[in-house]
């Protein structure tokens, strides 16, 4: 059995670990909260098996990372796939799905007995949030890094009340398709499509910094529009025109990076990436940002001198081909090592 002390990095990595690194739960300073969770998804499901095709998949990344010396000792560690969590997940799922379809269908007014399962819905995601929030703090209060792997996107909010609750004041840096404004979407408070809503209603969450965006509806920009000083959203679009008329990236991180305070949770929704990198995610988007772009802003943002304090994973849905768990393998494990980098965990080397 592999121990720290007898470690390979350059070894078969072995299956049923995070990236085959020898480390427990207990001995580790970076935790990864698997949320196998997608009760309120509107479109395609496949998330909840996100967090265990990331753990499968992450044995066959090679440790070595450019930019940080010695990465693969980084003690980290991945809870255990908390088995009722996913067991309660395809029971409110299926009852979740009823009611959207029923909206879909139009909504027949005198159907009583479906308008009462949005309240169902909000009280057990209730409980998820409680669930992470209590996990999440008492790693943190150990002096943890804590990550989150979801599942779909409502997944965090339990891990952002956490951290409020060690940090007076923070930023979020959100890479995502869709800007998550929606205040109660189909009628679920938690919904994934409302992630940004809830998180925006903790008041040490001084700043949300949006990037990637391309999907998004009248409402929620009225809403970014209405809240210039605490919402600063990169659309896509923008990104684009401003690469394609002879801009570079580096000058768009320095732009992003400049709008974020001192304190940083970063929330990363695969489908901020290129449909080519998460073709099965829930609601692909055409456009985005590549991979490179992606882990070039996490590196500038931590050689910034900004603290990275914790971050998320999300709406990974692994198909059958397994292709989007190996990218959000390697993403999860980038953003590990750089956010590790800027606690001290880690030593940045040269560009």
């Amino acid at each position: 059995m592999e121990t720290p002390e007898n470690f390979d990095p350059n070894g078969v990595g072995i299956k049923g670990s995070l990236f085959g690194l020898p480390y427990t739960v207990d001995d580790a300073d970076l935790i990864i909260l698997p949320v196998p969770w997608e009760v309120t998804v509107s479109y395609s499901a496949g998330t909840a098996d996100g967090p265990e095709a990331i753990l499968d998949a992450s044995s066959q990344v090679d440790l070595y990372m450019k930019g940080l010396k010695d990465a693969w000792k980084l003690k980290m560690a991945m809870m255990p796939i908390n088995e009722p969590l996913k067991k309660e997940n395809l029971k409110y799922r299926d009852l979740a799905s009823s009611y959207i379809n029923w909206l879909e269908e139009g909504g027949e007014a005198d159907a009583n007995h479906v308008k009462v399962i949005p309240q169902t819905i909000n009280d057990i995601c209730e409980k998820l949030n409680v669930y992470v929030s209590t996990v999440a703090y008492e790693l943190l209060a150990k002096g943890k890094i804590v990550g989150l792997l979801g599942g779909d996107h409502s997944t965090p909010i339990g891990l952002i009340r956490a951290l409020s609750k060690i940090y007076p004041n923070f930023g979020i840096l959100q890479i995502d398709a869709h800007a998550d404004l929606r205040i109660n979407y189909e009628d679920f408070v938690y919904s994934h499509a409302s992630i940004m809503h809830n998180a925006l209603k903790v008041p040490q969450v001084e700043k949300l910094v949006q990037v990637g965006i391309r999907d998004i509806c009248d409402a929620e920009v009225k809403y970014i529009e209405n809240y210039p000083e605490r919402i600063h959203t990169f659309y896509d679009q923008d990104l684009k025109e401003h690469l394609f008329s002879g801009g570079t990236w580096q000058v768009q991180c320095e732009k992003i990076i400049e709008s974020l305070p001192d304190l940083v949770y970063i929330s990363l929704d695969i489908d901020g990436l290129e449909p080519f990198f998460c073709p099965n995610t829930g609601t692909p988007v055409p456009g985005g940002l590549s991979f490179d772009q992606v882990t070039y802003l996490i590196k500038m943002l931590a050689r910034s001198g900004k603290k990275i304090i914790g971050f998320d994973l999300n709406e990974v849905s692994p198909g059958e081909d397994e292709w989007d768990a190996n990218v959000g393998a390697r993403l999860l494990y980038f953003l590990s090592c750089w956010t590790a980098a800027t606690h001290g965990k880690l030593m940045a080397s040269s560009l």
